[in-house]
């Protein structure tokens, strides 16, 4: 039982990651792109502040409980899928760390009015990155859902 609400918990945990990056990906920076560009650098590096501070504090307290979950369960009913759920949760880490957080660091430091020339070219290497972050992030959320599903229904039989 213990291990079905530590399941319960990680899918709340990992469903805010997701919603967020569902909400940043698809409604944040696609409106981004409709801005000049000094507003949309301005605008870019408000998010950035912002963001890096609280993507992490909803990661971090994500990924421990997945992996908790993931190792209390054992092999009861959705282990495979608590397991495909922390893989995607690492790929989102990794892409942000490796991708996304060197990007947004020099995005830091652009001027708006006169940015780099480069700035479109990282800009759409960032959403590429963005799109397989915000993908596993929403993925995670689907398999930890599944997997506390196949919870429910092994302990109603």
């Amino acid at each position: 039982m213990f291990s079905l609400i530590l399941t319960f918990i990680s899918v709340f945990l990992i469903g805010i990651l997701a919603g967020e990056e569902f909400v940043v990906r698809y409604g944040v920076h696609v409106s981004l792109a409709k801005l000049d560009e000094p507003s949309q650098i301005r605008v870019r590096q408000a998010l950035i502040r912002r963001l890096r501070i609280l993507v992490p504090a909803i990661f971090l307290p994500a990924f421990i409980s997945g992996v908790t979950a993931l190792i209390l369960s054992g092999t009861e009913a959705g282990f495979g899928f608590r397991f495909a759920g922390v893989l995607a949760l690492l790929i989102f880490i990794l892409t942000t760390i490796i991708g996304t957080v060197p990007i947004n660091k020099r995005a830091l430091d652009w001027h708006p009015d006169a940015p780099p020339s480069n700035w479109k070219p990282l800009i759409r290497r960032w959403a590429l990155l963005d799109i397989v972050r915000s993908s596993a992030a929403i993925l995670a959320f689907a398999l930890f859902l599944i997997a506390v599903a196949l919870q429910l229904a092994e302990n109603m039989t």
